[in-house]
């Protein structure tokens, strides 16, 4: 992959997911870092096992990437629900700065299971890069909004939603490092499942990348993607401007888009050329759907 990045000019890729079963690691490059993170072995293996497997994998790294150990860290990814996937790690903070584009976006690599940061959204959050000048952005479930960057570089007006304040704070400091004005954007805590209900604003595009399930305390209720798509969607189209777009995507491998909404909407499966070259050996890393009016 390192020509492959180095021609687009791509300096945070995944190099490595689980390709040899044995040895079940995501390795994720960040611009001379490399973060691992260790799938939980199913019962059948001995720990044992699984610990030498693991000190191969940190032995035989530093080689093979020319990078010296302590810039390799280490996360165990077991399956998360709710806050759990959130959840502070007890590591030594490593926050770094990744060019991606025209823009600069802050990772933390040490101290959550995932880095602000997801890679695969990579060639949607480029589109979004050529948004017109002046047109309305909305970034529902923002986390740290790096597609809003993106958007905001191009030149248009984004509205940032998310329940969390260190992500919405971790998304302002992504707008300074980029040099925007936050006082230009608009930055919102609050649950976006009724955040879309309640609001009266028109956008020319929106994203909506909701987690696959959440049970936070300060959400009305609970959120299942499977199970609550259709509203989602349908009260994100009622803020769309006639021409405008929506780009709704998942990570949920079992999700199956309702034909209810085929019958009321345009809609077109983008999900394989929103999946780059270092995600193609897994071709359910995401769904993403494009939807406009029918008239």
């Amino acid at each position: 992959l390192q020509k492959w990045a180095s021609r687009n000019r791509i300096h945070a890729f995944r190099l490595y997911d689980a390709d040899l079963p044995d040895y079940a690691f995501a390795v994720d490059w960040y611009d001379g870092y490399a973060v691992v993170q260790e799938y939980a072995p199913p019962a059948s293996i001995p720990t044992h096992k699984a610990e030498k497997r693991t000190l191969e994998m940190l032995q035989t790294l530093p080689d093979v990437l020319n990078i010296k150990a302590d810039k390799i860290i280490l996360k165990e990814r077991r399956q998360q629900k709710g806050r759990n996937q959130y959840q502070k790690l007890k590591q030594k903070k490593v926050e770094h700065s990744i060019k991606e584009g025209q823009a600069t976006l802050k990772v933390n690599l040490s101290n959550y299971l995932d880095t602000g940061l997801f890679l695969d959204h990579r060639p949607l959050r480029l589109r979004f890069a050529q948004l017109p000048a002046e047109s309305r952005f909305l970034n529902c479930f923002c986390y740290t909004a790096s597609a809003s960057v993106h958007a905001a570089r191009a030149g248009a007006l984004t509205t940032n939603v998310d329940l969390s304040n260190t992500y919405l704070r971790w998304a302002e400091e992504n707008f300074r490092l980029n040099h925007l004005d936050v006082n230009r954007h608009q930055f919102i805590q609050f649950d976006c499942t009724e955040w879309l209900k309640l609001c009266r604003d028109r956008f020319d595009t929106i994203f909506l990348d909701p987690p696959s399930f959440s049970n936070s305390k300060r959400m009305a209720s609970t959120l299942d993607i499977q199970r609550d798509h259709v509203a989602l969607i349908k009260a994100a189209m009622r803020l769309l401007n006639k021409n405008g777009r929506l780009y709704f995507s998942t990570n949920l491998r079992s999700f199956k888009l309702s034909p209810l909404l085929k019958a009321q909407y345009q809609i077109k499966d983008i999900s394989q050329e929103t999946i780059d070259e270092d995600f193609k050996r897994n071709q359910k890393i995401h769904y993403c759907f494009e939807f406009s009016s029918l008239s």
